[in-house]
């Protein structure tokens, strides 16, 4: 019913063709029709499923889950945040029927907090959005690079029998390489980025299939039941001990497995039907990863039947990247050759290539709506659009950020593994805001589209919040004891860092010019 009188409300307006019902919405929103608008609602979860790429999640960040918690911090504390994780993609998809604009996040702020604030509030949620999105980009084709320097360790015999073992300045040229190579794909044409998002979420969902079959076939010994949903791992080597504690820093590996499905928004100017196709395509996308995500952690933890600590042990074959000596090992004692764990290896590989893809796809819709709004230094510049209707410049932008802040690799492998802690928190928070202004200062004057909670929205809402703000508590605890420069989290300074930045240039700077999103067509 409030669908419907939503639509009654909406007369299309003198200069949008009637045939077209989505770009008469983006121009009642402030936005011409710049960007070709060619996805489907396929295209627009295959988007943000290619993004969340639980199977590269998983396997990039398994240790920090087997080391803080083991099996049980996994399998149980998955089932747990996928359920939270739900209450604010359902908070979200709600917001983005109701705008359907590639500002998303920043721009729902704006439209939700209320003219006093609206400024304000687009502007940190912007910047948080765009930092948390530079740092995921960075985290996802970083953990490739690093995951083909173990296909290389251990194809070459592997770290205890003569393989080679990559400096970080190897590393990191791998790692500029993949970059490039992502910046040349999202300079080609949507048709071929919608390519590219369909195979991401056909490579995922196989990938996870095949590998699901394979490894218990392939495992001679498989960890129980018992353990893999009941076992505590205390033996962290990093001086925690308190059990509560140990599982709530576990929890990151299966936040981090489950973000990115704010692309859903960032394309929906670029999704027909958009404000049916955009929350259906995220709702989507984290329903079906958090089901299939789960799935893949139990299969991998079956393999743990190894020593837990010599999983990690960077003395082992694999460096300490415990997924990939489980396979090796598994394999090793079923065919005498790890060969079989390269394939698998290269299975993940591919999709977090794919993934990266979208990120980057992601970033430059972003950037390209924040630059037309003025919001970005040189936005004139950012905010261009080649002959293909493709945001060029920032494309190359979001490569370009995302290698510089892979240069703290060399410095501290510490600090760069903060990374996965900020994409995780930056983004959050960017989420949580817009939810946040839904459900306080925008609870009675909030108009639904097609898509809604209903009468559970407010409920909704306010979970989604509190989850948020819990995890950014969490994730910014120490992660060892006694706190020191080489185990320093660095995740509440890269944090506090884009909060302090972003409100200095507000007090400073912004406030005399900035407004908010800004329409560039007549209302």
């Amino acid at each position: 019913m409030e669908a419907v009188s939503r639509r009654s409300l909406e007369l299309p307006v003198a200069g949008t063709p009637a045939a077209d019902p989505d770009s008469a919405r983006l121009h009642q929103l402030g936005y011409k029709q710049e960007l070709k608008r060619g996805l489907s609602v396929l295209s627009n979860f295959a988007l943000s499923f290619s993004i969340i790429a639980v199977m590269m999640g998983v396997t990039t960040t398994y240790n920090t889950g087997l080391r803080y918690g083991g099996p049980a911090s996994m399998t149980l504390g998955w089932l747990v945040v996928a359920a939270l994780n739900g209450c604010v993609a359902l908070s979200m998809a709600e917001i983005c029927s109701a705008y359907p604009t590639s500002g998303g996040l920043y721009y729902w702020s704006a439209k939700l907090a209320g003219k006093e604030w609206a400024p304000l509030a687009s502007w940190v949620t912007g910047w948080f959005n765009i930092v948390g999105q530079w740092a995921g980009t960075t985290s996802v084709d970083f953990s490739l690079a690093q995951l083909v320097q173990v296909i290389i360790l251990l194809g070459t015999g592997g770290r205890n029998g003569g393989g080679y073992m990559a400096s970080k300045y190897v590393v990191l040229a791998i790692y500029g390489a993949i970059l490039v190579t992502h910046g040349l794909v999202n300079s080609l044409p949507i048709q071929w980025l919608a390519w590219f998002g369909h195979l991401g979420a056909f490579w995922n969902a196989a990938g996870i299939f095949v590998l699901v079959i394979l490894i218990p076939a392939v495992a001679k010994e498989r960890a129980s039941l018992e353990f893999i949903f009941t076992h505590l791992n205390t033996d962290n080597g990093m001086g925690i001990h308190h059990k509560a504690y140990i599982l709530a820093i576990g929890l990151l590996m299966s936040q981090y497995s489950l973000i990115g499905y704010d692309a859903s928004a960032h394309m929906t100017e670029e999704t027909k039907n958009a404000d049916r196709s955009g929350p259906t395509g995220l709702v989507t996308a984290v329903a079906l990863s958090s089901a299939f995500g789960w799935v893949f952690l139990v299969a991998l933890t079956s393999l743990m039947t190894e020593d837990i600590p010599s999983l990690l042990d960077p003395g082992n074959d694999a460096g300490g990247y415990a997924v990939a000596q489980a396979l090796h090992s598994a394999f090793r004692r079923r065919y005498g050759s790890g060969a079989g764990a390269l394939l698998c290896l290269g299975i993940v590989s591919v999709t977090t290539f794919l993934c990266g893809t979208a990120c980057v796809t992601s970033n430059s819709r972003m950037g390209y709506a924040f630059s037309r709004d003025g919001a970005m230094p040189f936005s004139r510049f950012w905010y261009r659009v080649n002959k293909q209707e493709v945001p060029f410049n920032v494309v190359w932008l979001s490569v370009s950020v995302a290698f510089v802040m892979a240069l703290t690799s060399l410095g501290s492998q510490v600090a760069f593994q903060a990374m996965l802690s900020v994409a995780t928190v930056g983004a959050y928070i960017a989420y949580g805001l817009p939810i946040f202004f839904r459900v306080t200062t925008a609870r009675r004057s909030f108009v639904p589209g097609p898509f809604h909670l209903g009468k559970y929205g407010l409920l909704v809402g306010w979970v989604a919040v509190t989850w948020v703000a819990l995890v950014t508590v969490l994730f910014s605890l120490p992660v060892a004891y006694p706190v020191a420069e080489d185990n320093f989290n660095y995740t509440p300074v890269f944090v506090g860092g884009v909060l302090l930045l972003s409100v200095a240039s507000w007090v400073l700077h912004a406030r005399f010019w900035f407004q908010g999103p800004i329409a560039n067509v007549d209302l």
